[in-house]
């Protein structure tokens, strides 16, 4: 799976059964979720979606090659329940009823055709074509992306957008929610990027963020959102289902907004900031999903041009903005070269893949349509304290390499990318981990037993035999520390006996010298 499709997985499985009976009644969210899993996960579903009887564990293990295969078709059943789509019962296994109806609903046309959007019953006297939405969700995705690197492209993002950068860890700075009521957006702006130089502060979180696909960040902003969904009261089962359901509509149709609940109606105002969905004015009867929305669930990757390129001519903007398989990525839409001797050549004039490459290469010059620069070890360490990995670096050059690099294998010089990972490896000669330090034992023996049993559970990070010092991982803690726990409590119970042996010897010690002085004292007698 992408990562994007990974990341969804496990915010939905962090929700409670009732939550996912309330999704399943809607057959766009249905067929959205079936989406987003694995091909193995696909091909169970429908294979048991007209079985209308429970499933034996065991006669599904025949479905699949013994070894790998099984391990495979646990993985996948393992997914399937935690989304609540299957439960296990007496070894067999049952598919969730609403799913089952409503995933049918969505395949065959029936059900509630209002759950794939409602489209509008009149034409609209302000049509938009698609080109035009594809230049409005670059602008205002780019205008996030610019206000993150620092460029002073176009107006800030809402107030709303910077208050998401700041919870979601891709940014710091900004106001608490009353200062930022008595703001407009260029003084919350101001306040959110003011720092010593200037520029926005984005954290190491956010450099990760501009490395990733645009799959991957709108669903980060979205369920950053979903996170934020009951502070704002808002019905999380509704901002989920409206989701999904942008991933199920047509790109350049409107739909009406007029029956959408009150949750979804505030939702849809957000989107809007994130260029997700087109409403021409506040209150609008009808709204236009962009191409960021009906790509939520396809698992498409979407590449979204330059704003500034595509102002100049709207025909190359819309077709910049359309989406791009590696095909079409091979017949030129790449704009970065790079030389065996770490020079970088990116042929593009875009700010923003301007101020994205500056993240790891140090730029010397720039033309109208053309920037060089060079791969040096300063460049990458700079990248690498700011939470970049090598290996993000290595497939952003990668995804981004120009039609002239691509017809060589590998795309990248060797030499490069290795370098790039030895500068990650030279960087990361000392890591810190979590662990747990046991010192201050009484015994040497102690020490070594324990130190033997850890090392049998391969959970030492450190020991200093002389100081009889140990660290142990997080992992390790509890089998190691209740290890401990037995010795000492086996120290004290020797020692208990060792008293009462002590108090028992005293004791006969003491009646033999009272008996020696009664004889003593009888024969003096």
């Amino acid at each position: 799976m992408s990562k994007f499709q990974t990341s969804i997985h496990e915010y939905l499985e962090t929700l409670p059964e009732h939550t996912f009976n309330r999704l399943y009644q809607k057959p766009a969210t249905c067929l959205a979720i079936f989406r987003l899993l694995p091909p193995l996960g696909k091909q169970i579903i429908m294979s048991c979606l007209y079985v209308d009887k429970p499933i034996p564990v065991n006669e599904m293990r025949l479905w699949f090659k013994d070894g790998a295969g099984i391990t495979k078709q646990m993985e996948a059943m393992t997914r399937l329940k935690a989304l609540h789509i299957f439960t296990e019962q007496h070894n067999n296994y049952k598919m969730n009823p609403t799913f089952l109806q409503e995933f049918r609903n969505a395949l065959t046309g029936g059900g509630n055709s209002e759950s794939f959007g409602l489209a509008t019953s009149t034409p609209d006297k302000h049509h938009v074509d698609i080109a035009f939405l594809d230049d409005y969700a670059t602008k205002q995705w780019e205008a996030i992306l610019h206000f993150m690197v620092g460029t002073t492209e176009g107006k800030p993002p809402c107030k709303g957008v910077l208050n998401l950068l700041g919870r979601s860890g891709l940014m710091t700075g900004g106001s608490n929610a009353q200062q930022a009521e008595n703001m407009d957006a260029r003084e919350f702006a101001s306040q959110m990027a003011r720092q010593d130089f200037g520029v926005p502060t984005i954290t190491n979180k956010g450099f990760q963020f501009l490395l990733q696909d645009i799959n991957t960040q709108v669903w980060a902003f979205l369920l950053q959102y979903l996170n934020m969904a009951e502070s704002l009261n808002m019905d999380l089962v509704e901002v989920l289902t409206f989701f999904f359901q942008l991933g199920s509509l047509e790109l350049g149709n409107d739909y009406s907004s007029e029956k959408l609940t009150p949750s979804q109606t505030h939702l849809l105002e957000d989107l809007k900031a994130y260029g997700i969905v087109y409403q021409r004015k506040r209150g609008s009867r009808r709204y236009y999903p962009t191409r960021l929305a009906t790509t939520l669930t396809s698992g498409t990757p979407v590449m979204l041009g330059s704003h500034s390129s595509a102002t100049k001519n709207s025909a190359a903007g819309a077709a910049a903005a359309v989406r791009k398989t590696d095909d079409e990525e091979e017949d030129g839409h790449g704009f970065i070269v790079i030389e065996t001797n770490y020079r970088v050549y990116a042929y593009t004039d875009s700010p923003l893949q301007i101020a994205v490459l500056n993240l790891f290469v140090h730029l010397r010059d720039r033309f109208p349509n053309m920037v060089t620069g060079v791969v040096t070890r300063d460049s990458i360490r700079r990248a690498l304290s700011n939470g970049i990995t090598a290996e993000q670096i290595i497939t952003y050059l990668s995804a981004h390499a120009h039609a002239q690099m691509r017809k060589h294998s590998p795309v990248l010089p060797l030499t490069v990318v290795d370098q790039i990972r030895l500068w990650e490896i030279e960087k990361n000669r000392l890591r810190a981990a979590p662990s747990w330090n046991y010192s201050q034992f009484n015994r040497q023996q102690d020490f070594e037993s324990t130190l033997e049993y850890a090392s049998e559970l391969g959970v030492v990070q450190w020991s200093d035999s002389k100081r009889k010092m140990l660290c142990i991982t997080q992992e390790g803690h509890q089998p190691v520390g209740a290890y401990v726990r037995k010795l000492i409590t086996k120290h004290k119970e020797q020692q208990a006996q060792q008293q009462q042996q002590a108090h028992q010897h005293q004791q006969g010690h003491q009646h033999q010298q009272q008996q020696h002085h009664h004889h003593a004292t009888s024969v003096h007698s």
